[in-house]
């Protein structure tokens, strides 16, 4: 898809710029505790003012369901926006209305102003017409930098591109770039890795891969379903029995397109689910009945290191076990490291991404030689899915 960015408008001075950001971030009471999402838009906030752009921030903050909420309010996150900017950012206790117009208009060249959680008000998710036009009001231009927010059309997602010169921000355009490179116009062979616990949350996941990739790993839980539906005996680990069928047809869909699905070999298997408990590894033809699947064992590991010897680019979304907890997190942090040392060396463009994703690639210490990691979760797995998103389409040339 073609876009417009901010080198489509490269003059800003006195120009009112209405900027989509993402600060959804962590907190401890009014302490921010977490900066990636802020970090990321900061390349953008400091294009905007250094081109003489009136920034105008809007976000949202947690789900206060159309009304003003205390603990929802943005204020305190005009702070850390102040100290990672490094030039203040002042705040309206409203995004909408007279206190947004007067704090609009108090503006200079360069200035940066956080405007209150849009989603205060009800027009916000409703994309309501009146909602989107009182926004539009305070700005001259439209800058969407929040794709992990661009699966919603919202008022101040979708509706004020309709409404204003639009184009993409820097983070999103990172974003949108990215993701091309990893299955719209990639070099092949792609490899996707989808774990995670339940094949009913990733069928749409798995549907779509399956006609875009050449290669594709399901670990986690979601692949004892797979087993299961081989007819192979899993013992008392997560198994969405129910959906044996449904396994099935993704198996055939993949036949059809040429698509190979890899699967455990062995099995890293406990009676319990607690750091350290006692586990040993066996083939995955010979899970006890007493036990749980909760990592792939060293064979597994070593078919994954194969297939990305292999590949060209690599696409992953989810842990192949349960990561959270030592020993059975050695598959995913070995396989992601293994991944991480292929994009270092050049031959491997990687991209990966949901909420599971991050924590796994954090946990191994290699999300920043990944070759682009998104934090956008649900926008993330929805064009995972092959979904159009309303705030990416809405910025179409």
């Amino acid at each position: 898809m073609s876009f417009k960015t901010l080198d489509d408008f490269p003059t800003l001075a006195g120009r009112r710029v209405l900027l989509r950001v993402d600060l959804n971030v962590p907190m401890d009471g009014n302490r921010v505790t977490d900066t990636t999402r802020i970090d990321r838009i900061l390349p953008t906030l400091r294009e905007i003012a250094d081109k003489g752009g009136r920034g105008v921030l809007l976000a949202h903050f947690g789900r206060p369901k159309g009304k003003p909420v205390l603990e929802m309010s943005l204020a305190p996150v005009a702070a850390a926006l102040t100290e990672r900017l490094g030039k203040p950012v002042a705040f309206a206790a409203d995004c909408i209305g007279e206190v947004a117009k007067t704090a609009v208009d108090a503006l200079g060249d360069g200035d940066m102003l956080l405007l209150e959680n849009t989603r205060f008000h009800a027009g916000e998710e409703a994309n309501d017409d009146a909602f989107a036009d009182a926004l539009a009001a305070n700005g001259d231009i439209y800058v969407n930098d929040a794709f992990s927010a661009a699966h919603r059309a919202h008022a101040s997602t979708e509706g004020l591109a309709r409404r204003l010169p639009a184009c993409a921000g820097r983070t999103m355009q990172a974003e949108l770039e990215a993701l091309e490179k990893a299955l719209t116009t990639p070099q092949r062979p792609v490899m996707a890795v989808v774990g995670g616990a339940k094949v009913s949350s990733k069928i749409d996941l798995l549907s779509n891969l399956v006609k875009k990739v050449d290669i594709l790993v399901i670990g986690g839980g979601m692949a004892n379903t797979f087993l299961a539906a081989e007819g192979r005996h899993v013992g008392k680990s997560l198994c969405e029995h129910d959906l044996a069928d449904t396994a099935r047809a993704i198996r055939a869909a993949a036949q059809d397109a040429g698509c190979e699905i890899v699967l455990p070999l062995d099995a890293v298997v406990a009676r319990e689910f607690k750091a350290g408990a006692a586990s040993e590894t066996v083939a995955v033809d010979a899970i006890p009945d007493t036990a749980m699947i909760l990592d792939v064992g060293p064979q597994t590991v070593a078919a994954v290191k194969a297939r990305i010897d292999a590949a060209a680019t690599l696409v992953w979304n989810g842990p192949l076990g349960a990561f959270e907890i030592e020993p059975f997190d050695a598959a995913t942090v070995t396989a992601a490291r293994y991944a991480a040392a292929r994009t270092k060396n050049g031959p491997l463009v990687t991209v990966a991404g949901g909420g599971d994703t991050v924590a796994a690639l954090n946990h191994a210490g290699v999300a920043d030689d990944f070759s682009y990691v998104s934090t956008a979760g649900g926008a993330f797995l929805e064009w995972l899915e092959g979904k159009t998103l309303p705030g990416v389409a809405a910025l179409a040339r």
